[in-house]
């Protein structure tokens, strides 16, 4: 389906399944990402969100279901592949070498672009690449030759989207990428992703961190057990609301339920038994509370 303007979505998934032997990975995603569009892609842990990245990024081929992009269906083969589409993937890891330079991290794989009518890897030219890109970002680096391993984590992040841009990216899948960084260096890293939106590229930002999510996020897909809740635009749901489905809201209440029915049997007990087992009715009625707190957040 087009967007507002006529133009296909940039990437979509249709009925996309991934199946491990007996295992059921992915069963039946569907997903699509417009540009300058932000799509996160929430879950908790063992949701599928990593299986569904490397099924989008090449490295493992879909079981059943399609892959369209411009409104095409296409089979990648490989990262590649991918890469070729002008699918690019930042992993939580980086795939960084801490010890080498910004500039040589940055055109790592890459180093054809960097060469100059001699043939020679153009080392000026390169660093020049490296700190107007950066800058672009609104980060300073004074010196391209720095090792990489001396900016923080949010600065290493913007690094490698800073890189898969400049290579040609149309659609940036992001893994997880402020989930080890603090305050301000995630904010550095979400106010790149908006940038990244105002270019007109499309964005996948995986997370299971709603807080984060929610202020750059156009549209939401959940994932639950490689099932998706759906796609929500960000106008239909509260951030409210998006956490308890990514929390499970059925089995928050099951759980409240269960420590209300255990609060009442240990109160009848406590009664007959004494103070040993008033003191573990109070933990059951400290714990019945948390849940209770949990699930109104």
């Amino acid at each position: 389906m087009a967007n507002g303007n006529g133009s296909p979505p940039l990437v979509e998934l249709r009925d996309i399944v991934k199946r491990f032997g007996s295992v059921i990975a992915l069963n039946g995603v569907t997903m699509k990402v417009h540009a300058g569009e932000v799509m996160c892609l929430l879950g908790d842990n063992g949701a599928g969100k990593s299986t569904l990245i490397k099924t989008l990024s090449g490295v493992h081929q879909p079981t059943e279901g399609e892959i369209l992009i411009d409104g095409q269906p296409v089979q990648m083969r490989s990262p590649r592949d991918a890469l070729d589409r002008g699918i690019a993937t930042v992993y939580q890891d980086l795939a960084m070498i801490p010890l080498m330079s910004i500039t040589r991290n940055f055109f790592m794989g890459r180093e054809l672009g960097g060469k100059s009518a001699l043939g020679r890897f153009d080392v000026g030219g390169a660093n020049r690449v490296a700190k107007e890109e950066m800058g672009k970002i609104g980060i300073d680096v004074r010196d391209p030759t720095q090792a990489v391993g001396t900016l923080s984590g949010g600065e290493r992040q913007c690094v490698a989207i800073a890189r898969a841009v400049y290579f040609g990216a149309r659609v940036l899948i992001l893994d997880e990428p402020t989930s080890a960084l603090g305050v301000k260096q995630a904010s550095v890293v979400l106010r790149y992703v908006a940038q990244a939106r105002a270019r007109g590229l499309g964005v996948i930002f995986i997370t299971h961190n709603v807080h984060h999510a929610y202020p750059v996020g156009d549209a939401f897909t959940i994932l639950n057990r490689g099932r998706t809740y759906g796609t929500f635009r960000k106008e239909e749901v509260s951030r409210e609301e998006v956490l308890n489905m990514m929390a499970g809201g059925k089995e928050l209440d099951e759980l409240s339920a269960e420590l209300e029915e255990f609060s009442r049997a240990d109160a009848a007990a406590a009664s007959r038994l004494g103070p040993a087992a008033a003191a573990e009715h109070a933990i059951a009625e400290e714990l019945h509370r948390e849940a209770e707190a949990l699930h109104k957040h």
